[in-house]
Protein backbone atom coordinates (compact mmCIF):
# COMPACT_ATOMS: atom_id res chain seq x y z
CA UNK A 1 0.00 0.00 0.00
CA UNK A 2 1.37 3.39 -0.96
CA UNK A 3 1.51 5.77 1.92
CA UNK A 4 1.20 9.52 1.63
CA UNK A 5 4.52 11.33 1.65
CA UNK A 6 4.82 15.02 2.46
CA UNK A 7 8.18 15.17 0.71
CA UNK A 8 6.83 13.64 -2.50
CA UNK A 9 3.75 15.87 -2.36
CA UNK A 10 6.05 18.89 -1.97
CA UNK A 11 7.97 17.80 -5.08
CA UNK A 12 4.80 17.34 -7.09
CA UNK A 13 3.09 20.59 -6.03
CA UNK A 14 6.17 22.79 -6.46
CA UNK A 15 7.17 20.99 -9.63
CA UNK A 16 3.80 21.73 -11.20
CA UNK A 17 4.06 25.30 -9.93
CA UNK A 18 7.53 25.68 -11.45
CA UNK A 19 6.30 24.34 -14.80
CA UNK A 20 3.33 26.72 -14.70
CA UNK A 21 5.53 29.67 -13.76
CA UNK A 22 7.88 28.93 -16.64
CA UNK A 23 5.17 28.33 -19.21
CA UNK A 24 2.62 30.94 -18.20
CA UNK A 25 4.66 33.52 -16.32
CA UNK A 26 7.91 33.65 -18.27
CA UNK A 27 7.21 32.33 -21.76
CA UNK A 28 3.59 33.46 -21.99
CA UNK A 29 3.48 36.75 -20.06
CA UNK A 30 6.84 37.93 -18.71
CA UNK A 31 6.53 40.80 -16.22
CA UNK A 32 8.59 43.95 -16.68
CA UNK A 33 10.41 43.48 -13.35
CA UNK A 34 11.37 39.91 -14.23
CA UNK A 35 12.62 40.88 -17.69
CA UNK A 36 14.49 43.90 -16.30
CA UNK A 37 16.00 42.00 -13.38
CA UNK A 38 17.23 39.22 -15.65
CA UNK A 39 18.51 41.51 -18.42
CA UNK A 40 22.16 40.81 -17.65
CA UNK A 41 21.57 37.06 -17.87
CA UNK A 42 19.34 37.10 -20.95
CA UNK A 43 22.08 38.92 -22.89
CA UNK A 44 24.14 35.72 -22.65
CA UNK A 45 21.38 33.13 -23.12
CA UNK A 46 20.36 32.26 -26.68
CA UNK A 47 16.61 32.68 -26.92
CA UNK A 48 16.52 34.93 -23.85
CA UNK A 49 13.52 34.63 -21.56
CA UNK A 50 11.92 31.88 -23.65
CA UNK A 51 14.92 29.60 -23.02
CA UNK A 52 14.84 30.41 -19.30
CA UNK A 53 11.09 29.76 -19.25
CA UNK A 54 11.61 26.34 -20.79
CA UNK A 55 14.28 25.67 -18.17
CA UNK A 56 11.61 26.25 -15.49
CA UNK A 57 9.17 23.98 -17.32
CA UNK A 58 11.78 21.21 -17.63
CA UNK A 59 12.92 21.49 -14.00
CA UNK A 60 9.33 21.56 -12.77
CA UNK A 61 8.47 18.49 -14.81
CA UNK A 62 11.50 16.61 -13.46
CA UNK A 63 10.53 17.52 -9.88
CA UNK A 64 6.87 16.56 -10.33
CA UNK A 65 7.82 13.22 -11.90
CA UNK A 66 10.35 12.56 -9.12
CA UNK A 67 7.50 12.94 -6.65
CA UNK A 68 5.81 9.91 -8.20
CA UNK A 69 8.69 7.58 -7.36
CA UNK A 70 8.02 5.75 -4.11
CA UNK A 71 11.09 4.40 -2.32
CA UNK A 72 13.59 5.96 -4.73
CA UNK A 73 15.44 8.57 -2.65
CA UNK A 74 18.01 9.31 -5.36
CA UNK A 75 15.31 10.15 -7.88
CA UNK A 76 13.64 12.34 -5.28
CA UNK A 77 16.99 14.04 -4.59
CA UNK A 78 17.20 14.86 -8.31
CA UNK A 79 13.73 16.40 -8.03
CA UNK A 80 14.88 18.63 -5.19
CA UNK A 81 17.89 19.73 -7.22
CA UNK A 82 15.51 20.53 -10.08
CA UNK A 83 13.48 22.72 -7.70
CA UNK A 84 16.46 24.50 -6.16
CA UNK A 85 18.48 25.18 -9.32
CA UNK A 86 16.21 27.68 -11.12
CA UNK A 87 15.18 29.40 -7.87
CA UNK A 88 18.85 29.71 -6.88
CA UNK A 89 19.70 31.09 -10.31
CA UNK A 90 16.91 33.66 -9.98
CA UNK A 91 18.14 34.59 -6.48
CA UNK A 92 21.70 35.13 -7.71
CA UNK A 93 20.78 37.09 -10.82
CA UNK A 94 18.27 39.30 -9.01
CA UNK A 95 20.85 39.92 -6.25
CA UNK A 96 23.40 41.03 -8.83
CA UNK A 97 20.82 43.25 -10.52
CA UNK A 98 19.81 44.78 -7.17
CA UNK A 99 23.42 45.53 -6.34
CA UNK A 100 24.13 47.15 -9.69
CA UNK A 101 21.68 48.26 -12.38
CA UNK A 102 18.19 47.55 -10.99
CA UNK A 103 17.83 48.23 -7.22
CA UNK A 104 14.09 47.31 -7.15
CA UNK A 105 15.15 43.68 -7.76
CA UNK A 106 16.10 43.39 -4.08
CA UNK A 107 12.63 42.09 -3.15
CA UNK A 108 12.78 39.34 -5.74
CA UNK A 109 16.32 38.47 -4.66
CA UNK A 110 15.17 38.03 -1.06
CA UNK A 111 12.10 36.02 -2.04
CA UNK A 112 13.90 33.65 -4.40
CA UNK A 113 16.80 33.27 -1.98
CA UNK A 114 14.44 32.30 0.84
CA UNK A 115 12.59 29.94 -1.48
CA UNK A 116 15.85 28.21 -2.46
CA UNK A 117 16.87 27.79 1.18
CA UNK A 118 13.38 26.43 1.97
CA UNK A 119 13.67 23.80 -0.76
CA UNK A 120 17.10 22.76 0.54
CA UNK A 121 15.74 22.48 4.09
CA UNK A 122 12.74 20.38 3.05
CA UNK A 123 14.98 18.11 0.97
CA UNK A 124 16.77 17.06 4.15
CA UNK A 125 13.65 16.31 6.16
CA UNK A 126 12.18 12.88 6.69
CA UNK A 127 8.52 12.05 6.34
CA UNK A 128 6.85 11.33 9.67
CA UNK A 129 6.65 7.63 10.50
CA UNK A 130 3.36 5.83 9.93
CA UNK A 131 0.85 6.07 12.82
CA UNK A 132 1.55 2.57 14.14
CA UNK A 133 5.24 3.47 14.64
CA UNK A 134 4.67 6.75 16.46
CA UNK A 135 4.96 7.15 20.20
CA UNK A 136 1.70 7.28 22.08
CA UNK A 137 0.74 10.73 23.33
CA UNK A 138 0.29 11.17 27.03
Amino acid sequence: MRRFSHRRAFLMVLGLGWAGYGGLGIIGQPRYGTARGLAELTRHVPGGLDTLGWMWVACGTVAALAGLFVGWPRVQALGYVALAAPAGLWAGVFSAAAASTFPPAVGSACGWGAFTIGVVLVSGMDDPPPPYMRKARR
